[in-house]
């Protein structure tokens, strides 16, 4: 009886990189090119159509309703899961009561992020009545 080899497995295909996922770009890319558009179209599904974010290194402002009312998210370091905290306040006021933001959620995402302000504002009654 004549044995025979057994056949060389095929060449496995390298594993193509994974582009790392949004939340885990550097901090000023993922705000700028990421959350702000994501949260300009969930004010805009929203009917808010007038958003103004101004984004500086440690906080994200947003006004709308002729700068109206306004929220700010502020950042305790340039890194989406660092402490997290939010202000709001409406009729041209300053924010003044600063509160926890998303303080539950280990790691963030840009749904979460998103969610999280919208749903802050909704119980606001800003966004739509309850």
């Amino acid at each position: 009886m004549s044995e025979t080899a057994p056949s060389p497995k095929p060449a496995s295909k390298p594993k193509a990189e994974k582009p790392p996922a949004l939340e885990d770009l550097p901090f000023h890319e993922f705000i700028s090119q990421h959350y702000l558009p994501a949260l300009h179209q969930a004010f805009a599904k929203n009917g808010v159509t007038d958003l103004i974010l101004d984004f500086q290194s440690d906080r994200i402002q947003g006004k709308w309703q002729n700068q109206l009312c306004q929220f700010v998210l502020y950042f305790a370091k340039p890194d989406i899961n660092s402490q997290k905290a939010f202000a709001c306040a409406d009729w041209g006021k300053t924010p003044s009561n600063i509160e926890p933001f998303l303080i539950d959620e280990r790691k963030a995402t840009l749904d979460l992020m998103v969610f999280g302000v919208i749903q802050r504002l909704t119980a606001q009654k800003w966004l739509s009545r309850n």
